[in-house]
């Protein structure tokens, strides 16, 4: 109805709503239409006074039909307003809980893209084209052609479904391969050497999904199977409703489609967590701890080029040609700041890191092995001394 009932109406159905024995008054217009309407065989019930008293439930009934029938007089009978449902399609998660899934996998979708491109030394776009929840049997029959990974995510209990084309897994195998990526659909099994490869490609997929949950509720995702043909894959019955999350991904020329399905059961104890204002703050959240005990971990273990710097010389093509066993080089050495001569330090040279001069020292011998003692710290902002030139 377009508008709610007003307080006397609402009070005439709680009248009508109350029991014989504590009605003292009946209503004879709700009395004369049911008795009209039921005729003689009706059930009546007669009061000492003579009264017509139906039984309660066909006076609740006749009180909701006469406050319905007013309601119409009043507003004009004009057409209610309606929501189409199907009953056979239920929908289970609010728009809320489908956009925040749509964040969390668009993120997701950032993350396995920039891994990808790094793995696969090629330009790849991944975008998430729709979040919607459908019955498990309608998402099965959409599988032509596929191969997909059965999941066990950790600690929830139950399954979820990592589905990639064939065409853009072959395109990805090729370009691992030394292709180009233009392998097309090919339709048969994998070898054993592309099956590894297409399971590094997915470790860095579930590696990227296990980080974009972890701001929800921090989900571990293993692969319990392998399966080529939908047919074989039953993780919930077929008229569940399950969340399918559809992504286009595109390497260079090349594209195709990748799928991740979540039954609702599977979901269901954390739908508390997914809502949008909760995912925005735990995405803006600082964790700063943990990522400076891994930055640190990272650089301890990261290997950066160092060169140990004698001095510097300037030939030309001719006279690099003529050299040979026994020639001599003259090179200029490193200077002090203000460009004079470092007397005493004949032997001094410049540790090189990346391209800028992080220390100074002395060369020798460590046992067998050539080595440089560190004298000096240079800062950050001196220049690269050993480059410049005498004039």
């Amino acid at each position: 109805m377009a508008e709610v009932l007003s307080q006397n109406e609402i009070e005439a159905l709680l009248s009508a709503m109350t029991t014989v024995e504590d009605d003292e008054e009946v209503n004879p217009v709700i009395e004369e239409r049911m008795a009209r309407s039921n005729g003689p065989s009706a059930p009546q019930t007669r009061s000492t006074e003579g009264k017509v008293l139906l039984p309660l439930r066909k006076r609740r009934r006749a009180a909701a039909g006469m406050a319905m029938q007013d309601s119409l007089l009043r507003f004009g009978g004009g057409p209610l307003s309606y929501e189409p449902y199907d009953f056979r399609r239920p929908d289970k998660l609010s728009k809320e809980h489908l956009r925040s899934l749509q964040l969390l996998h668009e993120s997701f979708a950032n993350y396995f893209s920039s891994s990808l491109a790094t793995y696969l030394r090629a330009q790849v776009q991944l975008e998430v084209v729709s979040v919607e929840q459908v019955p498990y049997d309608e998402y099965m029959r959409s599988i032509s052609a596929s191969l997909l990974y059965i999941l066990n995510v950790t600690p929830l209990s139950g399954q979820a479904i990592f589905e990639m084309d064939y065409g853009i897994l072959f395109s990805m195998i090729d370009r691992l391969l030394g292709g180009t990526g233009a392998a097309g659909k090919i339709l048969r099994d994998l070898t054993d050497i592309e099956k590894m490869l297409a399971e590094n490609i997915v470790h860095y997929a579930l590696n990227d999904l296990r980080n974009s949950w972890e701001g929800i509720n921090p989900l571990q995702f293993d692969v319990a199977s392998v399966e080529s043909s939908s047919q074989f894959v039953q993780i919930v019955p077929g008229n569940d409703t399950v969340v399918l999350i559809l992504m286009e991904i595109r390497m260079g020329d090349y594209q195709g489609a990748i799928s991740i399905c979540l039954p609702y059961l599977l979901i269901k104890p954390i739908l508390g967590k997914l809502s949008a204002q909760r995912w925005f703050i735990s995405a803006n959240k600082k964790k700063e701890p943990m990522y400076g005990a891994q930055l640190a971990q990272r650089l301890n273990s990261t290997r950066v080029p160092c060169i140990a710097r004698l001095g510097t010389a300037s030939l030309t093509m001719g006279a690099l040609n003529d050299l040979k066993v026994g020639s001599v080089i003259p090179i200029k050495m490193p200077l002090n700041e203000d460009g004079s001569q470092r007397e005493g330090h004949i032997a001094t040279v410049d540790l090189v890191v990346g391209n800028r001069t992080k220390f100074r020292g002395r060369t020798g011998l460590r046992g067998r092995n050539l080595a440089v003692q560190i004298d000096e710290i240079v800062t950050p902002e001196a220049e690269l001394i050993s480059n410049k030139e005498a004039n």
